[in-house]
């Protein structure tokens, strides 16, 4: 099966992640997700694999055996064994089922949807002139293409096929992992067992464009402050009523001016107000808080605390309370001195493919931040493709199959390392 084939294969299973079931702790979130672990757990005993487990939670692992052989391995050495991992699920700003088409790009604008008139304009997104002459897969415009991150599934798989039809391609033991829930809250990576699994390290395959490459992100954390008030009927209001919604509107205003996502960009942190509920009588609000320097998110997690401390002070110690969590960390932080090689490796890999790095600042999560903070060093490969949980995602075949030979040179260049 060629990767394009492959490809829109996985795209037929609706997937979409189920926000009401993951909140309620179900995982999978979706049928779906299960559904297309299944395909994957038999596509997988097709190749060969071994140790192949599907879990009731949709999460998926097998593992592709060394095949060097123990004459070219110096004074019993062991070859590191690297693991990829993609995810199941795609995001639920679209649950229809995925209707993918392929174009050849002359360059212009896109028609994806006569009947409907949604246009792919070029002059919205420019990087479609780095396509012109190329095949790409886009949607009809009603849905989103599931290339985050079915592309990644694809990319994976694609390699192992093409390890076990040329065994003349030395390598170690090799890993493979997908997870569900990604777009909740990186729920399967939270779930996955690190240390019963048995990698040295890893990849995940879950960013963009052809080139990028992803060793840094958030250290993220999350506030949910409660205001607590007192109702009362308003003809007999004065010197009674104590309003909690204005008490949250307050709170809101006391935050940093200009540190929300909507005034930053880069490495710049953030509050930001995500959600709040309520009435006269109690309010809750909900905040995300993110920084890339470790200090940085720490002395933001310190202010709020200082902050609702404060607003006690002033209004009543029972008048407000608030719950600071973290929810991960900066993979940065465990690429640090000798654990730096998996960048190391995937710079090469780039290298040999002609493809040059773009590495960037990842202004958001990926299952890989998880990984990495339970003990599994695991920066993020690009997948090639555009516009993430847009009905404008797009994916050009080339990039697809760069991303495949990317996560092969990963393989290649791990064994050529360790052996004479």
């Amino acid at each position: 099966m060629n990767i394009t084939d492959r490809f829109l294969n996985y795209t037929r299973i609706n997937t979409t992640t189920n926000r009401g079931k993951g909140a309620a702790g179900i995982m999978p979130s979706s049928d779906g997700q299960m559904e297309l672990a299944q395909l994957l757990a038999q596509e997988l005993e097709n190749l060969g694999m071994q140790d192949i487990v599907l879990r009731e939670t949709a999460i998926l692992t097998a593992t592709l055996p060394s095949n060097i052989p123990v004459e070219l391995l110096p004074n019993d050495t062991t070859i590191p064994t690297v693991a990829f991992f993609a995810h199941l699920d795609t995001s639920a700003e679209q649950t229809n089922d995925t209707h993918a088409q392929i174009v050849h790009y002359h360059g212009g604008d896109i028609c994806l949807n006569h009947d409907l008139n949604i246009i792919l304009k070029e002059s919205e997104h420019p990087e479609l002139c780095n396509y012109v002459g190329d095949d790409i897969l886009v949607t009809d415009g009603t849905c989103l293409l599931g290339a985050d991150d079915k592309a990644a599934i694809a990319a994976i798989m694609h390699t192992l096929q093409e390890l076990k039809a040329n065994p003349d391609i030395l390598h170690g033991t090799v890993k493979v992992a997908f997870l569900p829930d990604e777009e909740q809250g990186l729920r399967g990576a939270k779930a996955f067992d690190v240390e019963s699994f048995g990698a040295d390290f890893g990849y995940t395959l879950d960013c963009c464009g052809i080139g990028e490459f992803v060793h840094e992100n958030w250290n993220a954390g999350n506030a949910v402050v409660t205001f607590t008030g007192q109702s009362a009927h308003p003809m007999s209001a004065k010197g009674k009523l104590k309003n909690s919604l204005l008490m949250a509107h307050q709170f809101i205003s006391m935050l940093p001016a200009g540190e929300a996502p909507q005034y930053t960009e880069g490495r710049e942190g953030y509050y930001w107000v995500k959600e709040m509920a309520g009435n006269s009588a109690k309010t809750v609000l909900k905040l995300d808080i993110r920084d890339f320097t470790q200090q940085g998110y720490r002395d933001r997690m310190v202010f709020l605390q200082n902050l609702a401390n404060s607003c006690a002070t002033l209004w009543g110690e029972s008048a407000i309370s608030i719950q600071l969590d973290d929810r991960y960390e900066n993979v940065a932080n465990s690429l640090e001195g000798e654990a730096r090689f998996p960048i190391d490796i995937a710079k090469e890999a780039y290298t040999r493919n002609n493809i040059e790095m773009k590495a960037i600042p990842m202004r958001g999560g990926y299952d890989g931040a998880v990984l990495s903070q339970k003990g599994l060093p695991c920066p993020n490969l690009f997948t090639g493709a555009h516009n993430f949980h847009s009905i404008y995602e797009y994916l050009p075949v080339k990039s697809l199959q760069a991303a495949s030979s990317v996560v092969t040179e990963i393989i290649k260049i791990t064994c050529e390392r360790h052996i004479q």
